[in-house]
């Protein structure tokens, strides 16, 4: 079954708007073109709104966790830290699905 390679990042309230529409504009597109990945979604936590989620689909575990250590996600996460600098925090995640209805 498929897999996502999901990034949590915590972005504070200031920088909220400006990061919500490089995302949009920018990252996101960039980010599934070069992982070559099935789909790419996004959105913003509605329990937390500073917590953004991305979300990236693959087709199996094994192709998520190769790009989630690739160069190409090492060349992503230098861009994001060279626009955002330290004032958003990420965590990554490859999780594979086990059941879908």
């Amino acid at each position: 079954m498929s897999a996502y390679f999901i990034v949590r990042a915590v972005v504070p309230d200031a920088d909220h708007d400006k990061f919500d529409h490089w995302y949009e504009t920018e990252h996101l597109s960039d980010a599934f073109r070069d992982f070559r990945a099935l789909s790419a979604k996004r959105g913003w936590s509605s329990i937390d709104p500073t917590v953004h989620w991305a979300m990236y689909e693959f087709p199996d575990v094994e192709t998520a966790n190769a790009i989630a250590t690739s160069d190409v996600t090492k060349e992503l996460v230098a861009e994001f830290d060279r626009v955002w600098e330290d004032r958003v925090k990420r965590t990554r995640e490859v999780v594979g699905i086990v059941q879908a209805l």
